[in-house]
């Protein structure tokens, strides 16, 4: 084979991997920590965080505390749905045409949220979260109730989740590097009502307990009290 050929060849291969790596890196990763790393629960109580070049101190873990049971529960696991409307900054958790919960929550701002269609493979009580850069860098212990989502478009390594924030109160505005941010006491109020069933501090969905659908939409408008999601 010539010379010319195997110029040819290589430089079609590496134009291959530029575009490869070019798709992976349409999102960035919600949450550099995670995304580097397997998912676990970390506790760093007494360790001081950084967000908008603050410093943050987290509340508190009770590493011997760490699940709280939730007893006579007879909810309908498969009719729960969790909306969240990017331009009203509004989480919706429904079970069926009952609604749940309605607050306040923060999406990106230094990421967007990407919009689509989700569910809840992993929950995670507490665990560590840093990423950004320069002036929006962040590294923040203890993040409390995190529900992490993926769909076949975001894959599980993004990071993005639905969590609690204590490092901010300024619900109903964009706060986040692409999760949604919510009030600790929702987030808690959240983590215990969707699936997959809490059984450890770290619980995964199964075949048996699938996770939760979460619709995040760029609008919701309500039909006969029931959200649609608008593209």
């Amino acid at each position: 084979m010539r010379q010319s050929t195997y110029i040819i060849i290589l430089f079609c291969l590496i134009s291959f991997e530029l575009l490869w790596l070019e798709s992976k890196q349409t999102l960035p990763c919600a949450n550099s920590k995670t995304c580097a790393n397997s998912l676990e629960v970390m506790i760093d109580n007494g360790k001081q965080g950084i967000f908008l070049g603050q410093a943050i101190w987290p509340p508190q873990v009770n590493k011997n505390n760490l699940l709280k049971t939730v007893l006579g529960d007879t909810s309908d696991q498969a009719s729960k749905h969790i909306y969240v409307d990017l331009d009203k900054q509004t989480l919706y958790a429904f079970e069926g045409d009952q609604l749940f919960l309605q607050t306040l929550v923060s999406t990106g701002l230094w990421g967007r949220t990407p919009p689509g269609e989700y569910h809840i493979w992993v929950k995670i009580r507490a665990t560590r979260m840093s990423g950004g850069s320069g002036a929006d860098a962040y590294d923040l212990p203890n993040v409390p109730f995190n529900m992490f989502i993926y769909n076949n478009k975001v894959s599980k390594d993004r990071g993005y989740a639905l969590h609690g924030a204590y490092w901010h109160n300024n619900f109903g505005h964009e706060m986040s590097h692409g999760c949604v941010n919510l009030r600790s006491v929702d987030a808690e109020q959240l983590y215990n009502w969707v699936s997959p069933a809490t059984v450890k501090p770290t619980t995964y969905e199964s075949g048996d307990d699938p996770g939760t659908i979460v619709s995040i939409c760029n609008k919701i408008e309500f039909t006969a009290g029931n959200p649609v999601c608008l593209e």
